[in-house]
């Protein structure tokens, strides 16, 4: 018989066999590797901590130039305090027609800064020695009010304030200069093909004031062409007002000889009575238009032609926005007006 202890164990062998070792035999099954993540896009990862500290907060944007400049003007009988950007804003507003093309536009805002600066550094306006500027243009320049301009402008003011805001804001210090300092911007609203010579005009001779072509569009400028009659009466009543020393007997047509006039037509002088008068000084005292006028004679009655509006020296202010319509920058519309004048960035100092 055989031992039973022995089975046992025999049979214990062979099940630790089968345990341990089968496995082996056929391979034991692979464990899943850890997949590897998927590759993100940057913007998906998160983003280390931040370290930098916060930027400081941007510094505050400098004055402008305008803003820098204070002035003090009559407006209405008032004075008032204010800076140049917005002293500007007024004269654009009454100057210069808001439809106008925008270099023309800045280039008005331009030569109102300079003659402004011209008569500050000049000693101002007599007639006003605590203001710097007023609103009366026999003296200064024109000015209105928002609202005021606003009345006029109807439906379209936003959209015109914006125009002259823009023209202020971009042309910032901006000033026609001459041997680097303003100049005397004198302007005009429209001339009869030419612009005047300021010796022609007025006793000073200026060298970037030079009589100059302008374009005018007749069509586009209000009152381009007029005329002014005079009885025979009243105009010796003016003349003799102004002329105390006219002899001004017999008819009218012997009252005014040696009359000069340049090419376009305008007088630059001529005899009243025996007296030498010039050309605008005559357009002054008859309130015409402008210098560039003929005679008619016909009895008792004179009647004057007239052409342009203006003394006709400095920009025309009609000429320029045709020159803009042509594609002139504003820039180049003062240099065409202002003779041997740069343009360019000017600090009171």
């Amino acid at each position: 018989m055989g031992d039973p202890m022995g089975k046992h164990i025999g049979v214990s062998v062979v099940l630790i066999f089968l345990l341990f070792f089968l496995p082996w035999l056929w391979g034991e099954p692979s464990q899943a590797a850890p997949a590897e993540p998927p590759d993100l896009p940057e913007d998906a990862q998160d983003p280390p901590p931040d370290q930098t500290p916060p930027p400081d907060p941007p510094d505050p944007p400098a004055a402008s130039i305008d803003e820098k400049t204070s002035l003090n003007v009559l407006v209405e009988g008032t004075l008032q305090s204010m800076d140049m950007g917005t002293y500007l804003l007024g004269v654009v507003r009454a100057e210069m027609p808001a439809s106008f093309e925008a270099e023309a536009l800045k280039a008005q805002a331009v030569a109102a800064r300079t003659y402004t600066l011209y008569k500050m550094a000049n000693g101002g306006a007599p007639s006003h020695p605590e203001a710097d500027a007023c609103d009366d243009i026999t003296c200064c320049q024109a000015y209105k009010t928002y609202a005021s301009a606003a009345a006029g402008w109807g439906d379209e003011a936003a959209a015109y304030e914006a125009k002259v805001r823009a023209a202020v804001e971009a042309t910032d210090g901006r000033c026609i200069l001459y041997e680097g300092r303003p100049v005397l911007a004198v302007f005009h609203s429209s001339s009869a093909g030419a612009t005047q010579d300021a010796s022609d005009v007025w006793s000073a001779s200026l060298p970037y004031l030079r009589s100059v072509e302008t374009p005018e569009d007749e069509a586009a400028v209000p009152g381009y062409r007029s005329t002014a009659v005079f009885q025979a009466a009243r105009l010796k009543e003016l003349l003799q007002a102004a002329l105390p020393e006219a002899a001004l007997g017999g008819s009218p047509s012997n009252w005014f000889t040696n009359i000069r006039q340049q090419p376009n037509g305008t007088v630059t002088a001529l005899t009243v009575g025996g007296v030498e008068v010039g050309g605008n000084q005559l357009r002054t005292i008859l309130d015409l238009r402008s210098a560039c006028f003929t005679m008619a004679f016909d009895g008792d009655q004179v009647t004057f032609s007239v052409t342009g509006y203006g003394h006709g020296v400095g920009m025309s202010q009609y000429g320029a926005n045709v020159l803009a319509q042509g594609g002139m920058t504003y820039d180049e519309i003062l240099r065409w007006y202002y003779t041997g004048a740069e343009v360019g960035p000017y600090e009171r100092p």
